[in-house]
């Protein structure tokens, strides 16, 4: 068992490396797909020597000759399925098995804060459970991604995929940002890009602008139309997640053992959400029709609950 964990092992070293290789070599334009291929490769390969090495078969009892999937394995180890650091690997392995039907490289930026958390995930796990030091097989400096940090918005998405990829892609990339500010952990995401602010307390700032009043280049704010796309960015398991994180955090407790679908759809019955458009938008493509919700949906969630923590669901059910 120990030859075959450290060929397991070393073959996940090299299917890392070469993870990486491809995404920073910029002539490479498949790159997010070969990353995605090789960084799940490399965690398979690495977990399963674990397995291994803790006495547990790979092979499946019915059929030996077939290693387990690499979900399985993620499950095996990773037994607490909040887990952030199997939350994000599971989210680089749907990622693979989508990119050979829809275009990824459009959204690089969107998926870039998780592929940088998955690969310093790895560095660490690998160090962990077999006592590789990365570092020896490929230099620190180039364990950094390279990401473009000009993505293409929303709209320009629907204008050049057709509206079923691009429904996909930005589902995708609004899941992604969702749950990296509702987690909040560097084990699932790392936000490699800079926002600028603008702010008039001179001690909080890095760096100093001028305003010049004689300028003749004038600029007025406007209301513009807002795409429900960014305005309703929660899937309907998002929500779930995204109250239950909240709940979490600020320790409240409900007469409920956690916040569920059932809950969810409790709160959706009972206040009619899905025809209000301040909480839930209705997207229709051909004859598929299916809701997202807003932000605001959220913290009207939260809210309710704070109001009466100890009969919140018992009231949601009595008015059925």
């Amino acid at each position: 068992m120990e030859n075959l964990s450290k060929s397991l092992v070393d073959k996940s070293v090299e299917a890392f490396v070469m993870g990486i290789e491809i995404y920073n070599k910029p002539t490479i334009h498949y790159r997010i797909e070969g990353f995605s291929f090789f960084i799940v490769n490399a965690w398979e390969l690495m977990l399963k020597a674990e397995l291994l090495n803790r006495n547990q078969s790979i092979y499946y009892k019915d059929d030996p000759e077939r290693t387990f999937s690499v979900n399985y394995v993620v499950k095996k180890i990773y037994t607490d399925k909040n887990t952030r650091v199997r939350i994000n690997l599971e989210k680089i392995i749907e990622l693979r098995n989508i990119s050979t039907h829809y275009i990824t490289e459009d959204y690089e930026i969107k998926y870039a804060p998780l592929f940088q958390a998955c690969v310093l995930n790895f560095i660490n796990e690998i160090q962990r459970f077999h006592g590789v030091d990365i570092t020896e097989h490929i230099p620190q400096n180039f364990l950094t991604i390279s990401a473009s940090y000009d993505p293409l918005t929303n709209e320009q998405i629907k204008l050049k995929y057709p509206p079923e990829i691009a429904e996909k892609l930005i589902k995708q990339s609004n899941e992604i940002e969702v749950l990296s500010q509702e987690y909040n952990s560097d084990k699932f995401a790392i936000n490699i890009k800079q926002n600028l602010y603008i702010t008039k307390k001179k001690d909080d700032a890095d760096f100093s602008v001028g305003v010049n009043k004689n300028s003749e280049n004038k600029i007025t704010i406007v209301k513009d139309y807002k795409d429900p796309s960014d305005t309703h960015k929660y899937s309907y398991n998002n929500v779930v997640t995204a109250v239950r994180e909240r709940l979490n955090k600020q320790q409240i407790k409900f007469d409920h053992s956690e916040f569920n679908q059932w809950v969810l759809n409790l709160v959706i019955d009972f206040y009619d959400i899905k025809q209000n458009k301040r909480y839930a938008y209705e997207h229709v493509i051909g004859k598929q029709r299916n809701y997202t919700y807003s932000q605001e949906f959220v913290n009207f969630i939260i809210k309710e609950i704070k109001k009466a923590p100890n009969n919140f669901v018992e009231s949601l059910r009595k008015s059925k």
